[in-house]
């Protein structure tokens, strides 16, 4: 029988913590990465806030906004905000020059900005990504042709052509929705077409074609779920040029028409008083400013969060 002495013992186990110090960790799976990276980037952190502040205030702006943001009261309009002489709590921004409550006006404002950025943004979505990757894919003709209108679209001054469209169609939310939809897909084709065709060279894409999987299959199986990521960083910047185009056609009068909240409308209307009342035109501009900046926040995060290098 072998006996061991208390010295033997404690060599042993010495020799037993060294070896579980020298293990290296596990590795981390990449839902462990993204989530670790997301929470060291601070300009990521930030616009999400941002965004997620302004969409529970378009969700609850009943509950929020202290007036009916279409209610006038022409005995109180242009009030001051309750930082100015002459302002009361009562509008704490202020009102406009039907009476209207400002800050209620603002709040319902959010609803139209982030259903035109988001609904417009998906239309872009839809259309670029599957023109991007049909033309990556398939090549030849279908790329030239599918070129040819990238080249067409670039050609064409979006503005105008959107003006033009809202004004023979007649504005309203939804025609405003599709119009900027349909007119901002290049991004999405450039990008998913030149990375369809970097991943149709790659060893799986082989695979699956000798497995017998059709062409649309190997697209919607393949290809499409390896590009989420770009798909997504675009959104965030599609959501910001979408908003944006909405608040330009509101403000040339072509795009939301009165009475409905529409933060460009506002700024309209407040142009010709900025000299006098400059809230009527700075409060909408802010918020309008911090909607475009927490998309494009959240755009540049993911682009860094889901890079392989994880920039920040």
């Amino acid at each position: 029988m072998t006996h061991f002495s208390d010295t033997d013992i404690a060599a042993e186990a010495a020799l037993a913590r060294d070896g579980a110090e020298d293990t290296p960790p596990p590795p981390l799976t990449p839902g462990q990465l993204v989530r670790g990276r997301a929470a060291k980037h601070r300009g990521f952190q930030l616009g999400l806030g941002i965004l997620v502040a302004l969409i529970m205030t378009a969700i609850f702006a009943p509950l929020i906004a202290p007036h009916d943001p279409f209610v006038q009261s022409l005995a109180n309009r242009m009030q001051p905000p309750v930082w100015s002489e002459g302002g009361t709590w009562e509008y704490p921004l202020g009102t406009d020059a039907n009476g209207r409550d400002y800050l209620s006006r603002l709040i319902y404002g959010t609803r139209i900005s982030l259903a035109v950025g988001f609904g417009a943004a998906t239309i872009g979505m839809f259309i670029g990504v599957t023109l991007g990757v049909i033309s990556g894919y398939f090549g030849g003709r279908v790329d030239q042709g599918v070129n040819f209108l990238l080249t067409a679209q670039l050609a064409l001054p979006g503005l105008l052509l959107a003006m033009a469209l809202v004004f023979i169609i007649g504005p309203s939310v939804w025609v405003v929705i599709g119009i900027v939809g349909v007119l901002h897909w290049t991004y999405y084709l450039v990008v998913t077409r030149s990375a369809t065709m970097r991943l149709r060279e790659i060893d799986f894409v082989a695979a699956s074609e000798a497995t017998g999987a059709t062409r649309w299959q190997i697209m919607s199986h393949e290809i499409l779920p390896n590009l989420s990521n770009q798909i997504m960083v675009i959104f965030t910047f599609e959501l910001g040029v979408s908003i944006l185009a909405e608040a330009s056609l509101s403000f040339l009068g072509v795009g939301i028409q009165p009475p409905n909240p529409s933060w460009g409308l506002m700024i309209a209307e407040g142009k010709e008083v900025m000299f006098f009342r400059p809230w009527l035109v700075v409060l909408p501009g802010i918020a309008l400013f911090l909607l475009v900046v927490g998309a494009n926040l959240v755009g540049d995060g993911l682009r860094d969060i889901t890079s392989p290098e994880g920039r920040n």
